[in-house]
């Protein structure tokens, strides 16, 4: 696959990534290098990138505990100690090996390090591979509110392997298959319906399909980086999908749903919101409501957790004036960012899920 220029760094693939770090670690003079991932892709997905690396600078690793609980200021305080006991400079960088939470934790950790330091990012995950570590968004969450405490800072390259994929459970790659169902829903009807039926695809279509979801993630970000606008349309499904994320990370009572998940109910959510506010189409609406279903599933959301979720909407980044503000859809490929909703149509779109 053709390298992705965009117009901070490079998105490199598969085996020409590796080319292409090894010239950046040659030309840069970097003093030290920090390798960041969690006990997962350490085991999985280190070994093959060591391998593949070719290159005289010292080496650490620093490992976190796998999952979105890793994602937080106690482990930057951890990681900023230990680069410091380990002579981490301003020359440093630091290669974030993992999926969304690596991505996002190393990047923020790498960005106010000494006032910030270079650092790559290497993707393992579907989910990160075509959303998390695209577009420079790092950050933490602050208890179980997600992405509350960031910068924007784009890394040095990114390199997409997609043979990294075949590590990861069923589980894992159905939740990054939601990012890409939002990117088709959000920028391009043809490309949402190649992503209905996947049974049916091979790894080289499935390589085409994360290239197209770069491309459209890619595309938006260099619009509009900073979010003032049309960045603002990747938020389709996260106001109530991370929400519904956020509670049910903090409820004992309730099985932690991968953010795909919770993502994939935000859509179902959003469109029955885009009907009433948009004139989004019901009968597509009935649809994409049936084929998230067929992927996802039910997931269990009773009465009694509508009003406490809502509640947890007042932590939305896309919040302004003390509005609530949604991404809704007036067609496929033509979203409306900044719409009010009123609880009570929220209240609706629960029992239209749950229909």
């Amino acid at each position: 696959m053709t390298s992705i220029t965009t117009q901070d760094y490079t998105i490199h693939f598969n085996s020409n990534g590796y080319k292409a770090l090894n010239q950046h670690l040659s030309d840069s003079n970097y003093s030290k290098v920090f390798i960041l991932c969690d006990t997962n892709t350490n085991i999985d997905c280190v070994p093959f990138f060591l391998a593949n690396i070719d290159t005289e600078i010292a080496y650490d690793i620093l490992e976190i505990d796998p999952g979105e609980e890793s994602k937080n200021l106690d482990i930057c305080l951890g990681l900023w100690e230990t680069l410091s006991e380990y002579g981490a400079d301003r020359k440093s960088v630091i290669i974030n090996i993992g999926g969304g939470v690596v991505t996002d934790l190393g990047g923020f950790v790498a960005s106010t390090f000494k006032r910030g330091i270079d650092f790559i990012n290497i993707p393992t995950s579907l989910l990160a591979m075509v959303d998390a570590s695209i577009g420079g968004k790092t950050g933490i969450d602050l208890g179980t509110l997600k992405n509350q405490i960031g910068v924007i800072n784009t890394p040095e390259l990114i390199i997409v392997d997609t043979s990294f994929l075949e590590t990861l459970p069923q589980l894992e790659m159905r939740s990054g298959l939601a990012e890409m169902l939002k990117h088709g829903l959000i920028y391009d009807e043809k490309y949402w319906n190649q992503l209905q039926d996947l049974s049916q695809s091979t790894i080289e279509d499935l390589d085409d399909l994360i290239y197209e979801s770069i491309i459209i993630k890619k595309t938006i970000v260099e619009e509009d980086p900073t979010e003032q606008g049309l960045r603002k349309t990747l938020n389709y499904g996260h106001t109530l999908g991370h929400a519904i994320e956020s509670y049910y990370m903090d409820n004992d009572n309730k099985e932690r749903l991968l953010h795909g998940e919770a993502i994939a109910i935000g859509i179902i959510l959003a469109n029955h919101l885009s009907v009433k506010y948009c004139g989004f189409p019901e009968e597509k609406s009935n649809t994409i409501k049936s084929v998230i279903k067929a992927v996802y599933g039910n997931i269990d959301i009773n009465e009694a957790d509508y009003s406490p979720i809502i509640d947890l909407l007042k932590y939305d980044k896309k919040n302004e004036h003390g509005n609530i503000n949604f991404v809704l859809l007036e067609a496929i490929g033509k979203p409306k960012t900044d719409c009010i909703v009123e609880n009570e149509d929220i209240l609706e779109a629960f029992k239209f899920y749950k229909s």
